[in-house]
């Protein structure tokens, strides 16, 4: 057997770091040789999470401890918080800049620095890099991908909402300005960190809309969106959270364009992801369940014939933590590194 790629994961005691681990565990062809997590640091990453604990692994160590120039990493897992991202990649790229990087922050998906400072508040500290960094949609920009250095792993909504859209973008099958996504996240969305709105009782046994009307997640998918429809497209996007640990949601209500019907959409979608590992397009008229696709890699587009002439209704599903974050990530190695792409990532849905 070749040679194993040496792996790392920056921040690794949050939940897309732990998903990593998980996944990267049953991969062939990778070794994790360094974990980082500053809070936790000189800690087993099996104390921090009990599962691992037969596991052998590389002890958590803080970030600034890395001496990145003789560490010897193929590729690196950055997990790390929004804008912190910035600064350790711009280090780590100068010293080891044959080290290969999927960063799973927002830092580096934006390719406009103005939309970039907009939308999160403050300038972009590593331009030079943002302008290499590659958006890792795989099924939109696997050529790209596998020649990257840098990679943007796309958000969890931004994935549900534009593995569908995109092809019928793409295809002018949709009136662009009647793009309405009804989405609901799961709490691991939130992240790790302790905050009393993310405490049991406080979200348990009740549903709520937030960041309404300024989500961070409308500039990525405007600027998805965009490129498909090769002219300016503005969605209105509403995330939810629903009291589920895992899983992404989105219904999304369409316009035909040019008399395309629901069932016309629906070929399209069934035509683009054919032959697309991660991507399952459902029989015309059946829709999915989030647990369809609970602790797996895929994603499961389901469309339906609104009752309203010309307007279908499109829902589709993944795990935030997998697809919609460290599953994907993986996806984008695999293609990088010149791997098979289902690789280590091709389990099916837990259930129940």
């Amino acid at each position: 057997m070749a040679e194993k790629k040496k792996i790392g994961i920056l921040g690794a005691s949050g939940y897309t770091g732990a998903e990593l681990v998980r996944l990267l565990l049953r991969h062939q062809r990778v070794e994790i040789v360094l974990l980082t997590a500053d809070r936790r640091a000189g800690q087993k990453m099996g104390d921090v999470f009990p599962q691992f604990a037969p596991y052998e692994l590389p002890q958590l160590v803080s970030i600034d401890s890395v001496e990145w120039a003789t560490a010897g990493l193929d590729l690196v897992f950055c997990a790390l918080p929004h804008a912190t991202t910035q600064t350790v990649l711009k280090d780590l790229l100068t010293k080891a800049p044959g080290t290969r990087v999927v960063d799973l922050s927002a830092d580096f998906r934006l390719s406009d620095p103005a939309a970039y400072a907009k939308w999160y508040g403050h300038e972009h500290h590593a331009l030079e890099l943002q302008k290499e960094a590659v958006y890792g949609l795989v099924e939109v920009y696997r050529r790209d991908i596998k020649k990257a250095r840098l990679v943007a792993n796309p958000g969890c909504y931004t994935t549900c909402a534009q593995l569908p859209l995109i092809p019928l973008l793409k295809a002018k099958a949709i009136e662009s300005d009647e793009i309405v996504i009804d989405a609901k996240s799961g709490m691991t969305g939130a992240g790790r960190s302790a905050r009393e709105e993310m405490l049991f009782s406080e979200v348990s046994e009740g549903f709520n809309a937030y960041g309404v009307g300024g989500h961070r997640h409308m500039s990525e998918l405007d600027q998805e969106f965009s490129k498909a429809a090769g002219k300016e497209v503005v969605v209105s996007f509403t995330p939810h959270l629903a009291p589920m640990n895992r899983g992404i949601f989105s219904t999304i209500y369409v316009r035909g364009r040019r008399g395309k019907t629901a069932q016309d959409l629906h070929q399209i979608l069934a035509e683009q992801y054919a032959k697309e590992p991660f991507v399952y397009v459902l029989p015309f008229g059946k829709t999915p369940h989030s647990r369809h696709v609970r602790g797996s890699n895929m994603t499961f587009i389901g469309v339906v014939q609104d009752r309203i002439e010309g307007r279908a209704i499109i829902v589709s599903t993944l795990d935030n933590l997998t697809k919609g974050a460290s599953g994907q990530a993986v996806q984008n190695m695999n293609a990088m590194l010149g791997f098979v792409e289902t690789l280590g990532i091709d389990q099916p849905a837990m259930f129940p």
